[in-house]
């Protein structure tokens, strides 16, 4: 129960003083028994949890969206597998499923994004990761532009976007290989960039590790860099931004 509404029925008289009391002790997490669910965590961050899905066993993460539904109307997991999708979908009908992002969400009610955060990728081999950082952001609140395929071996492509890349008022830059998008694009704009590098690449790529060294060592300037393949971390990110940004 929101505070706003537990004050309101202790004013009017329909909760009691002690029920108030124990609403209010118990405000915070719910407690599962096999997971603590923040359920004050979007009032102190301004987003709500989002789950990890990827290791949960079937009975948990069922268990976990079922309530989280139930609390808040919706829900979103990242790293699902279609067989996760399967056994949500069997218990709440409007869940959703993005088999390249693997993004597993329950968002019936969806507004139009504000702002705007422009998620790039190197190469088609990336999208999922861009995809990943793209959805966040969406379902926290933003409008995004995807611009995907624009890596710097032909980047002619790349330049010939820069005026969409130039008007977002944050920019994700998702690669592998090299790493080197990031390095351009922050060249090119005044907004922040969000450097992620993917594990896409061939052996020397060391997953990821090669693109995550290139990006921290980039010579450009505004650039901060996730973790290798961490979309979600991205797009968190830029949301928080975008906020700030469109007040």
């Amino acid at each position: 129960m929101e505070l706003r509404e537990l004050l309101e029925k202790l004013k009017d008289g329909s909760l009691s003083i002690d029920d108030a009391i124990e609403n209010i002790n118990a405000a915070g997490y719910t407690d599962m028994g096999f997971a603590k669910l923040d359920t004050s965590r979007e009032q102190r961050s301004g987003f709500p949890e989002v789950i990890f899905c990827s290791g949960k066993t079937d009975e948990y993460l069922v268990s976990i969206y079922r309530k989280m539904v139930e609390n808040d109307g919706r829900a979103f997991g990242t790293r699902a597998t279609a067989h996760q999708f399967g056994l949500v979908k069997a218990e709440i009908s409007s869940a959703e499923y993005d088999p390249v992002s693997r993004i597993l969400k329950v968002d019936p009610v969806r507004q139009e994004g504000a702002g705007c955060i422009a998620v790039v990728s190197a190469g088609t081999a990336d999208i999922p990761v861009a995809e990943e950082a793209a959805q966040t952001a969406e379902y926290f609140g933003a409008r995004v532009e995807r611009i995907y395929d624009v890596g710097v071996s032909g980047i002619h492509r790349l330049l010939s976007q820069t005026d969409r890349i130039r008007s977002a008022n944050c920019v994700i830059a998702v690669a592998g290989m090299e790493g080197a998008l990031a390095s351009v694009i922050g060249g090119l704009v005044k907004n922040p960039v969000i450097a992620v590098p993917t594990s896409v690449g061939y052996g020397a790529n060391l997953q990821g590790l090669s693109a995550l060294l290139t990006m921290i060592n980039s010579c450009a300037n505004g650039i901060a860099v996730v973790n290798i393949d961490n979309g979600y971390g991205a797009g968190y990110i830029a949301t928080q931004i975008n906020r700030l940004a469109t007040r």
